[in-house]
Formats: C-alpha cells, structure tokens, sequence
C-alpha cells in the first residue's frame, strides 16, 4: 500500500448496524411477524373441525393461499421504495427482504396450488386436472388469479440468480414491474372464493385495508413522489466528462439541487430520456455534493446502461428519483473513521470524505485500484485531502501485476487503534468480502463496518 490515498456488499456477513438501525429492522421485522400471526388467527377462528385428509389438504391449501396473499401485500410494499424505510434499515437489506419474500411467496403459491387442487379432487372423488379445471372455469375470478399466478410464477423464475445473469438488466426489471399486476389479478378471487373472507366482512374490510395502503405506498413513492421531483428540480446533462478509462462523470443541471436532500452517500436512481436509455432506471451514487443548479455522478461502463453513458448530449432530460441509501453519516458512532474504496465504489465515498466531520489525522481514505491510471477523481482526493489534513492512502498492484492485498496486519500497520474505527465499505465484491474479513480479523466489530448494495 502506497502513502498518499457498486457493486453488492460481502455475501457471507450481514453487519447489524448501529443501534437505531437494528431497532428499526426488529421493529418493521416485529410488525410483519405480527400480521403474519393475525392471517393465521384469521383461519383457526373460522375453522371448526378439520376432517379426514381431504379437510387437512383442503386446510393447507387455505393456509398457504392466506399467507401468500399477505405475503404479496409485502413484496409490494418492500417495492416501494418507502424513503424512511431505506434510511432506516439500508437499501441492501430492504433489497434483502424484498428477495427473501418473493422467494416466500412463490413457495406459498406453489403449495396453495397443490394442496388446494389435492383437497378439492380428494372432496369432489375427481381427478386432480378435471379438478382444476374446474377452479380455473368455474370458480368466480379464478380465470384472473390464474393469470397472476403464471405472472408471479415467471417473475419468480426470472430472478433466479442463474437466470437473472443471463438477461439485460432492462428486460429483468420490466418482468419484474409486472410483479403490481400478478398481484391486482390474484387479490379478487381471494374474496370472492376464501372461505375466510365470503362470511366475514370485517375479515375482508381489514384486507382492502391492507392492499390499498400499501397501493398507496406504491403510488405516493414511485409515481407522485418522482413527478414532484422532477417537476420541481427539472434536471438535465449539463455534460460528460471522461475520468479514467471506460469511467465518465456526468454533471447535472438544475433548480436549486441542493434542497433535493440527498446526503453523501446517498444514490439516486436515473433514468435518462434519451432513446436506448429511457426505459429503466439505474442507481448510481453522487460522486459530488450537490451545490447551487449541479450535482455530479461517476459512472463506469459495465452494461448496456452504463456504457451509453459516454454518448450522452447536453440538455438531455433526466428523471431521477430518490435520494435513496444508508451509507450516511448517520451510521457514524466512532470519531476516527476509515473509508475503503475499490473501483467506482470511490464515488458515494469521495463525498464523505470531503464532508464526514473529523479532527486531522481521525479520517483515513484506503482506495484500491490495479494502476495509478484507474484512479478515478484522483485531483479530487488529493485536493481534499490536503485541505482536511486526512490521510489518503492508494493500494496499487506491483510493477510486476500482483495484487495488493487486504489482510488484517496490513490493516494494523495502516491504522495501529483500527478496532476504535468506523469503517465504510464500497466496491467490487471480491474486493468487499476480503476487506470485511480482514477488518474482522483485526478487531472492527459488525456493526461499525458499514456497507450498501443499490442493485434493485
């Protein structure tokens, strides 16, 4: 490591957080427990007897079918990017959450399927496809709720980790926006044929409050919200600035961007209205504090998205929406404070950097690229490290290619009281997980080793 110094977080640890982060995960992780109960209370209250293994097929599929309902109105409700929920918990673990309900969902789905098809053909003495045949022709609202089931079903399918690596980014998110209609069509069959709801009005008056709040989550945050922000910052491509090879920074344009609230740290999600680009939207991090009508991002090449980021015009219209993230200066509890950065994973660190309130000496840069050439914003760094009397450190390859690596000695020898440190983590996975490892090793607990994923 020479003196002068996004992508997912580590796979295998899961910091905790700060405290006010942990209280709020247990919190929101308490209330979805408790509705989960409540679905569960909802069925035992309106099951008498269960008898003979058509009542237990039948009882299962009912059991099943209730939770994945309930468990729908969560996968939205983890969709809509509710801003206090990302600052309270972190995008990286809403995003968790969010996977692992889906994969919920899907597996309630197939069960209630199953068991519900069993159930009936064991009661009627049919056969199981003459059975669901008749739930999908004859059964009010099925023909709908067969339709969001074949659309949850691909959805699923097509976040499979395996699958979801072979396809654009693009295509990926708009299957998965279709995620709101599987969910419109399934919702009226559950009425109009559960047998919890057709002889309850209070059971069915508390599930049209459940999914309109969370349609109003939806509709508040991803669509009213944004067209606020738009309207009122009316941002645009003030221009393209190419930073080191394959990396460009994009400057924006508009009304008074530093009353859009975004913290360092922080991303927003960008969605370029030019044709190619206009139809998903992409996180990528403030590589600059907002100041007066600009803000700045730093993006590299790595996709489709991000490759035509180099071609784009001045005055090209931009939405944008967020801001969005945790990777803040709200995590900070320690006064000495350590920033490791790999590739672009510079460009939410860069800010705070230059913005992280310390004493000289207490702030400590560590950025680790292969050549003096992919040091991105390099004048930057040094700039700001001069100006705050904060160290900056660069972890470059040898002449002879080898990498430098992050072990816990090295770390020791950089920072002799690194276990009194909060440390901030960006880059590359592989990068990520080493760099964990070894702060662990050196003494840094979980829950001040801060580190964000903004891939959804």
């Amino acid at each position: 490591m020479a003196a002068a110094t996004h992508r997912p977080p580590p796979v295998t640890h899961r910091a905790p957080g700060p405290p006010r982060h942990r209280a709020t995960a247990a919190l929101l992780l308490g209330a979805a427990w408790a509705g989960g109960f409540a679905v569960l209370a909802l069925w035992w209250r309106n099951t008498d007897a269960v008898v003979g293994a058509a009542g237990w097929l039948t009882g299962v599929g009912r059991i099943t079918g209730l939770m994945c309902g309930y468990m729908c109105a969560v996968l939205v409700a983890l969709m809509a990017r509710v801003p206090w929920l990302e600052a309270g918990v972190g995008s990286d673990r809403t995003a968790r959450w969010h996977a692992s309900a889906g994969r919920w969902t899907i597996s309630l789905l197939i069960c209630h399927i199953v068991f519900i098809t069993l159930g009936y053909a064991a009661q009627a003495r049919t056969g199981l496809l003459s059975q669901l045949g008749t739930i999908v022709f004859d059964m009010p609202d099925m023909l709908k709720a067969t339709a969001g089931a074949v659309i949850l079903l691909a959805v699923g399918y097509t976040s499979m980790r395996a699958v979801r690596a072979r396809m654009r980014y693009e295509t990926w998110y708009h299957l998965h926006l279709l995620t709101y209609g599987a969910v419109f069509l399934a919702f009226f069959h559950q009425l109009s044929t559960g047998a919890d709801f057709v002889s309850s009005t209070g059971a069915q008056a508390a599930w049209y409050i459940l999914y309109i709040s969370v349609a109003c989550l939806v509709v508040w945050f991803r669509v009213i919200t944004p067209v606020r922000l738009n309207l009122r910052y009316r941002i645009r491509v003030d221009t393209v600035v190419q930073e080191a090879t394959g990396v460009y920074s994009v400057w924006l344009r508009g009304h008074h961007l530093e009353r859009i609230g975004a913290l360092p740290g922080q991303f927003l999600r960008w969605r370029f209205l030019t044709p190619g680009m206009w139809l998903a939207s992409h996180p990528y991090s403030l590589s600059a504090v907002p100041r007066g009508d600009l803000m700045r991002i730093t993006v590299k090449e790595q996709g489709d998205h991000s490759g035509a980021v180099a071609g784009l015009r001045p005055g090209t219209r931009v939405w944008a929406e967020g801001p969005y993230g945790a990777l803040t200066a709200r995590r900070r509890s320690r006064d000495k404070v350590l920033l490791i950065a790999g590739g672009t994973g510079i460009t939410p660190l860069r800010t705070l950097f230059e913005t992280l309130p310390a004493r000289p000496g207490d702030l400590t840069l560590l950025y680790r690229a292969r050549t003096e050439d992919e040091l991105v914003l390099r004048d930057e760094l040094e700039a700001i490290a001069a100006g705050r009397e904060a160290r900056l450190v660069y972890a470059l390859n040898t002449p002879d290619g080898r990498r430098a690596q992050f072990t816990a000695d090295r770390l020791r020898a950089l920072l002799p009281d690194i276990e009194r440190h909060d440390v901030y983590l960006c880059g590359p996975p592989g990068l990520s997980q080493t760099a964990y490892d070894a702060l662990r090793d050196a003494g840094v607990p979980a829950s001040r080793i801060h580190h964000e994923s903004f891939e959804l």
